[in-house]
């Protein structure tokens, strides 16, 4: 049996509402790519959560664009993805990024 491979991951931060703190994307066997994926900090505060995205329907109706089928390939999906995400909020807090040039914004107009 083949094992499910997880790559290429990107981690989109967001600025953190309702628990939502990041969209990722990734490729699922190197042939499937997976948009959209919501990451959430879970209610208990402990970890996060993954959520696949859905569409809401004209008449209300919301399906599910796509998700994993078993609770073997949803739980590698969720450690590859989450694994990235904390990795990069480690980087972030541990200030790995404090050599890169910062973006500079004017503070004030006509001066």
């Amino acid at each position: 049996m083949n094992e499910t491979v997880i790559t290429e991951i990107n981690i989109y931060p967001v600025r953190p509402k309702d628990g939502l703190v990041a969209f990722a994307s990734c490729l699922l066997d190197g042939k499937l790519s997976l948009n959209s994926i919501a990451i959430y900090t879970r209610p208990d505060g402990n970890g996060h959560r993954l959520v696949y995205p859905a569409k809401m329907l004209p008449n209300g109706k919301l399906i599910n664009l796509f998700y994993p089928i078993d609770k073997t390939t949803a739980s590698i999906i969720q450690q590859a993805i989450i694994s990235d995400y904390e990795n990069l909020i480690d980087k972030v807090t541990k200030g790995v990024f404090q050599n890169e040039q910062p973006t500079m914004f004017p503070t004030s107009v006509g001066k």
